[in-house]
């Protein structure tokens, strides 16, 4: 495998998918569905997962946390198949790559009669590429101190989820909010997978994650009160709209969810931690498609 399409890390883009689809699946329910805009949103999202993870490679391997310690798979920069200088000028072309689809989705979804509008959603999307950059990368990165949860739940879910559905219908009724904080949610699930797998070497890079400042008991607590409570966003959510037992569907995706709650309570060396990764990622999108589904089928 190419080193660049290793470093976009593959397995990453379904779960940034999944905020674009939510809110695409909330705006066909209600007969209000834009492809065009849809698609945008979806590559506009792809480009800035990619930015965040090559800023991730290369903030990581800059501060210390990519060490012989770190038990995940070897990164690009780390292992020396990208220089920091090669990456750096990854990081720039795929931002404005992010900021042109950005634009362009905006004009699609906003034009010229929404200039308010198309500013706020301008300042979200550069808020979005900085978030993407300075996580890891940067003098001072947030995720180093500690921030990273927060910002994956409102970009994952919040923003990515209401902007979507707004970019449709010009409407956000209060209970989006509760779709859109399930999909933060289990983003942030998926995230603090990644975190404890990595508190030993996190510890001695001085990376003050949630993991390492609850330690790895109360970490997988937290992991469970995160999967708790997408599921009963969503149940409130479908309790509030209820019309059709089509809404129900996502309840398929429940096990998926207690199963990985139970295998990250249960697994204790941090290698065996990793394939839950991606079966929280492929879970989050299976919830994702089972919700869509239902909400448009009801």
């Amino acid at each position: 495998m190419s080193p660049w399409i290793s470093a976009f890390r593959p397995r990453t883009l379904p779960l940034a998918l999944a905020s674009i689809l939510t809110g695409a699946f909330l705006a066909a329910a209600v007969g209000q569905f834009n492809g065009l805009v849809v698609g945008l949103a979806a590559l506009t999202t792809i480009l800035l997962q990619v930015l965040s993870n090559l800023a991730n490679d290369y903030g990581d391997s800059q501060n210390g946390a990519d060490s012989v310690h770190r038990e995940g798979p070897q990164r690009a920069v780390q292992s020396g198949a990208i220089t920091p200088a090669q990456m750096k000028r990854g990081m720039w072309i795929c931002g404005l790559l992010a900021l042109g689809s950005g634009l362009a989705l905006l004009w699609v979804a906003l034009g010229a009669a929404g200039l308010g509008l198309f500013l706020a959603f301008l300042a979200l999307g550069l808020a979005a590429i900085w978030a993407a950059v300075n996580y890891t990368a940067g003098s001072n990165p947030y995720g180093y101190a500690g921030f990273g949860d927060i910002s994956v739940f409102l970009f994952f879910g919040i923003v990515g989820v209401c902007g979507t559905y707004f970019l449709q219908t010009r409407t956000l009724p209060l209970q989006v909010l509760l779709p859109a904080a399930a999909l933060g949610c289990f983003a942030t699930a998926v995230l603090n997978v990644n975190n404890i797998r990595d508190i030993k070497s996190d510890v001695l890079a001085g990376k003050i994650t949630i993991p390492v400042r609850l330690g790895p008991i109360y970490a997988r607590r937290y992991h469970w009160l995160l999967l708790v409570l997408g599921v009963g966003c969503a149940t409130v959510f479908v309790a509030l709209t209820y019309h059709s037992p089509w809404q129900w569907l996502f309840a398929l995706a429940v096990p998926l969810f207690a199963f990985n709650a139970i295998q990250v309570w249960q697994r204790q060396e941090s290698m065996q931690l990793d394939p839950l990764l991606k079966q929280m990622a492929l879970s989050t999108l299976v919830f994702t498609v089972l919700f869509g589904v239902g909400q448009v089928l009801g």
